[in-house]
């Protein structure tokens, strides 16, 4: 069967490959894959940045965006022939930690898990692969299409969780969002802010395009001047851009109780000046919290499920700007002018 692989830490490794049809030790459960969404994180394997094969294999296969059919399931396993599903990209690690025994894997805290198509572990982005009911959940069938939308929300719907939770240690009532960056992160974290009726501010550099389009469609606000015109007096800043210095930008908090989530990843070695005595001071005294989040737990999966299906879905077809065929699969690990979200589709 077909496959997407690259050497991991290999510049100009990615290519598509005949690699052995799925063994059944890795589950009972036999899905042919539909579509994968590409995301920084896959471009920045294929550019050799990081990510790891499988421990004896040379070759990693990509894709952690999932859009799946099952093909077979053991009686019991609680999917059907023809259900649409989603692949789990964390697994936790064998020992297993105290998080990863309790189920939250996404909380591992011995760094000894696996990802599917990032760290030691095979993804989906073959024709098809096998797993264990536990690793998959299934998806609305109205959706269609769309579902490969769902990991992706799952990063979000995390970060949305864990505000709330840090918000209920006091009496909390959060009604200004910010949100930097208009990527499919930061879209799916302002409707998510929509959602729960908050006045939601995205914040990203395009001036034109399907970018501030999509923002306007779902009913919030976009900027591209200067952050400080508009975060000063934000409730909530979901970073997505992985630039923190755009917090830095944004000036002191004029609100108390502000909660900061980041979901970007900042390169390394990247210099800013910060003031570090006015950032505890403002933190301090104004009771604030800076968090990062990462991946997603299976009941994250559940949630954005449910988030997905209460969702306009013109306005979530408008986040998928190009659809590639396995047979022009390169394009797809390439950027264009406008892309907001590409898919790589293994089935017409």
């Amino acid at each position: 069967m077909l496959a997407v692989t690259v050497v991991p830490e290999t510049p100009d490794s990615l290519q598509l490959s005949e690699v052995p049809e799925p063994l059944l030790d890795d589950g009972p459960v036999l899905v042919e894959t539909l579509a994968i969404g590409i995301c920084g994180t896959d471009l920045e394997i294929a550019n050799g940045d990081y990510g790891s094969a499988p421990p004896g294999e040379q070759r990693l296969i990509l894709g952690h965006e999932s859009l799946g059919r099952v093909l077979d399931a053991p009686a019991g396993a609680g999917f059907d022939a023809g259900d649409l599903v989603v692949g789990i990209v964390r697994r936790r690690d064998p020992l297993p930690c105290p998080a990863c025994a309790a189920g939250d894997f996404d909380m591992c805290a011995n760094g000894r898990y696996t990802e599917r198509g990032i760290k030691d572990r095979h993804g989906f982005a073959s024709q098809r692969y096998r797993t264990h009911p536990e690793h998959i959940v299934k998806i609305d069938p109205a959706l269609g299409g769309l579902g490969v939308l769902l990991e992706p929300t799952t990063v979000v719907t995390k970060a949305w969780d864990h505000i709330e939770r840090i918000g209920r240690r006091a009496t909390w009532s959060p009604a200004k969002v910010v949100i930097t960056g208009a990527g499919p992160i930061g879209l799916l974290a302002a409707l998510l802010s929509v959602q729960r009726g908050l006045d939601t501010h995205v914040f990203d550099r395009a001036t034109e395009g399907g970018k501030p389009e999509m923002v306007s469609r779902l009913g919030a606000t976009y900027h591209h001047g200067a952050i400080a015109d508009v975060g000063g007096d934000a409730d909530v800043i979901i970073e997505c851009t992985g630039h923190p210095q755009l917090l830095l930008e944004a000036g002191p908090p004029q609100v108390n109780n502000r909660i900061i989530c980041l979901t970007g990843v900042s390169a390394a070695g990247v210099e800013s000046t910060v003031d570090a005595g006015l950032l505890n001071r403002n933190l301090v005294l104004r009771n604030g919290v800076v968090f990062g989040s990462v991946n997603a737990g299976r009941q994250h999966y559940r949630q954005a499920a449910e988030f997905l299906a209460d969702a306009d879905a013109g306005w979530l077809g408008g986040l998928i700007t190009r659809r590639v065929t396995i047979d022009n699969w390169a394009d797809a690990y390439r950027r264009h002018p406008g892309d907001i979200k590409t898919v790589l589709e293994f089935t017409s």
